[in-house]
């Protein structure tokens, strides 16, 4: 039984009633059970795809695309930024693995947070989700326009600023990202299993890449280069990896895929930890080569650093043609894989209620919600051609810290109100890390500038306006009568009749 199948009541559940009422986990899918009312996703990711979705999400973010952006905050130290980061995330991606573990539908961190801390929390959280995943998309979509003008410098041509570069940066318009945006969606029309397939080429191709700049930048290593270590001291450190923590999203995305895993419960937790041991290594072994090749002054916001690099060591054209293309690959990968865990989100807050339920139709052709991804896909290409980097990096990481947080308290909560509840992996030293990674979170949240607050508030008051001009008027469980409630879920009748 799912919750779009459980009977509605006609009597009115207090607002308070159903801000706390949580998702009952027994109702959420699982690998065994037959296809849903709504259109039934096909399982076909293993371990392999499920790791290369999280890689494909996370890696090169950080390295092509804001790399030159942060080290002028954190100057030599930006290795040290990248490692902050990276255990942040890590805290965060361990409690993410318990969740996938006993939870594997989905929704993500919204899906964990409505089976454990209730309806009006999750929707924050997802909420939270649709900020993170749409903007990051067009966010990391925006650094494709400059690695294909390096790709093109190699034959003498060159994209105009109009059309290459967003406004406010000498363009109008930035139509190799609103490109980019458009093919990812295509191809994630098309099917989960040939984009996994797709994106896994991609992930290939740009850590080979980034092997190569590896071992070329350390022809040219420089120890004095990182002197002084930290200019900016330990607030330049905390404000990049406040801003590198939008490089961490990847498992994020991966859990979003527990709906069509194989074995979900087997394979997420290990899909999750394995990605992010691979892409920590990789960006902080590129942030030491890239500062041992030049020194921190010589970075700049905006430029494609890695190429220039690449440029000045060889002086051979084709290698930095080979980088360039290799950059806008990893770009497009990540395009491709937070792309689709967007979707896969608005799918499950749809089969909720809380969005349209034209986020949540099946085709029964592709097995893949076509509409949903469709309206996604051309809403981010627009953002993508319009709005600066920077700015969108900044709202992407408040959004992301706000729903690890969250994951965070949900796993204490799980622990202690579900113990009995089949866990195929368990946050290690708990309840030190949930903990742990919570206070990082809100660390890393405070760090993050007045401006980013502001448009975070008026984001929140927004969906807070939608919440009461649709989702509570459309919520599943919250249309359940308290004794429909009660059975589905755990608590005893005498306990929700209390509530209301």
């Amino acid at each position: 039984m799912t919750t779009t199948s459980l009977p509605r009541t006609e009597a009115k559940t207090s607002l308070r009633a159903q801000l706390g009422r949580r998702k009952p986990i027994d109702l959420l899918p699982h690998p065994d059970e037959s296809p849903l009312p709504h259109g039934d996703l096909k399982r076909s990711l293993g371990l392999w795809q499920l790791t290369m979705i999280s890689v494909g999400a996370t890696l090169g973010t950080g390295i092509f695309v804001i790399l030159g952006a942060s080290i002028p905050l954190a100057g030599p130290a930006i290795w040290i930024a990248f490692l902050v980061a990276g255990v942040a995330a890590l805290l965060s991606a361990l409690s993410y693995a318990e969740m996938a573990s006993c939870v594997p539908a989905s929704g993500s961190s919204y899906s964990y947070v409505y089976a454990t801390m209730g309806e009006g929390i999750a929707w924050v959280c997802g909420w939270c989700l649709v900020l993170e995943y749409a903007v990051s998309i067009a966010a990391v979509a925006v650094g494709a326009g400059q690695y294909i003008n390096e790709s093109l410098a190699t034959f003498g041509l060159h994209l105009p600023d109009a059309i290459a570069q967003p406004p406010g940066f000498g363009g109008v318009v930035n139509l190799p990202a609103a490109g980019l945006v458009i093919l990812s969606m295509l191809l994630l029309i098309r099917g989960a299993k040939e984009s996994a397939w797709v994106n896994t080429v991609m992930v290939g191709v740009k850590i080979v890449i980034l092997l190569i700049f590896v071992a070329i930048a350390f022809t040219a290593f420089s120890a004095r280069n990182f002197e002084p270590l930290a200019p900016m001291g330990v607030a330049g450190i905390s404000a990049a990896a406040s801003r590198l923590f939008f490089s961490y999203i990847g498992f994020d995305a991966a859990s979003t895929a527990g709906e069509e895993a194989r074995n979900p419960q087997r394979d997420l937790p290990k899909a999750i930890i394995l990605s992010m041991l691979i892409i920590t290594g990789i960006y902080i072994l590129v942030a030491v080569a890239a500062i041992g090749a030049r020194p921190w002054t010589w970075f700049h916001s905006g430029e494609a650093s890695l190429v220039v690099i690449l440029q000045q060591l060889t002086g051979q054209p084709w290698v930095a043609l080979l980088f360039s293309v290799g950059a806008v690959i990893a770009i497009a990968s990540i395009v491709l894989t937070v792309l689709y865990g967007q979707t896969r989100i608005l799918m499950t807050m749809s089969r909720d209620g809380m969005v349209p339920r034209v986020f949540g139709r099946i085709s029964p052709r592709t097995n893949t919600p076509v509409a949903g991804t469709l309206i996604v896909g051309i809403v981010v290409a627009v953002a993508a051609a319009l709005i600066p980097l920077g700015e969108l990096a900044d709202a992407t990481s408040i959004g992301t810290l706000c729903a690890f947080a969250l994951v965070n308290l949900s796993v204490i909560y799980l622990r202690r109100a579900r113990p009995e509840l089949r866990r195929s992996y368990q946050v290690p030293f708990y309840p030190l890390v949930p903990i742990a990674g919570f206070a990082m979170c809100v660390l890393l949240m405070i760090t993050l500038g007045g401006t980013t607050w502001l448009v975070f508030g008026i984001w929140m008051l927004i969906g807070t306006g939608l919440y009461f001009l649709y989702g509570r008027k459309h919520s599943v469980v919250g249309a359940l009568s308290a004794e429909d409630y009660a059975e589905a879920s755990d608590f005893s009748l005498s306990t929700v009749k209390a509530s209301q």
